[in-house]
């Protein structure tokens, strides 16, 4: 009897979280691929088209699953940018 009061009274008093959609705002993933795909683009924006080429390489070699291992094959072909994978909330562009 004790130990269902107890029970209760924990379940009562613990912190209540609304279900909610997370802000894009302020998630951010700091998943190596990620970071590689930003660098491409500096490389891209500062035309060094040989440091550009071998930070996608690297996308596509050692992170085949990152979400921007399709847009850096699609690079290295010489296909034009797609932009963004869906959901990153950015165009993939150089800021």
């Amino acid at each position: 009897m004790m130990r269902g009061v107890l029970v209760a009274l924990a379940v009562s008093s613990a912190p209540m979280q609304c279900a909610h959609e997370p802000d894009a705002a302020h998630c951010w993933d700091d998943a190596p691929g990620d970071g590689l795909w930003d660098l491409a683009n500096r490389f891209h924006a500062m035309h060094d088209d040989a440091a550009e080429r071998e930070t996608l390489k690297t996308i596509v070699d050692r992170y085949p699953s990152s979400r921007w291992a399709p847009a850096a094959r699609d690079a290295l072909a010489g296909r034009p940018r797609a932009g963004a994978p869906a959901g990153t909330g950015t165009d993939g562009a150089a800021d």
